[in-house]
């Protein structure tokens, strides 16, 4: 169950990772993607205060999808693991990157077509 809730997570988070500043390519993995995000799922599920772990492993991803192919890993990563994980708030799923100090061009949806993410 865990496993599924961090996948679901993973996706609602693609959109983070799309607006990341250039770097080396195949950086990302799908490991380090739900590794980076397991900590926001409670508060994805739950509400309440965002873990101040959550927001370091987003923005460590953010940092690690430096190139449009790392960007669209990381999307089609969490794409795998979409309706995984029901209950999670798209509200607080849209709020987590301002609260965490992250500004993303998107919007955060689980309908993002990850071969579009620049």
């Amino acid at each position: 169950m865990a496993v599924v809730k961090m996948a679901l997570v993973a996706l609602i988070m693609c959109f983070m990772v799309a607006s990341a500043p250039s770097a080396v390519d195949g950086a990302v993995t799908c490991q380090m993607v739900v590794s980076s995000l397991t900590p926001c799922a409670s508060y994805l599920t739950r509400g309440g205060p965002v873990p101040p772990s959550c927001c370091s492993g987003i923005n460590s991803l953010y940092k690690a999808a430096a190139t449009t192919t790392d960007r669209q890993t990381a999307c089609r990563c969490m794409e795998q693991a979409a309706g995984m994980l029901p209950g999670i708030s798209l509200d607080a799923a849209s709020s987590l990157p301002g609260k965490c100090g992250v500004n993303i061009p998107y919007k955060i949806s689980p309908t993002t077509d990850s071969s579009k993410v620049q």
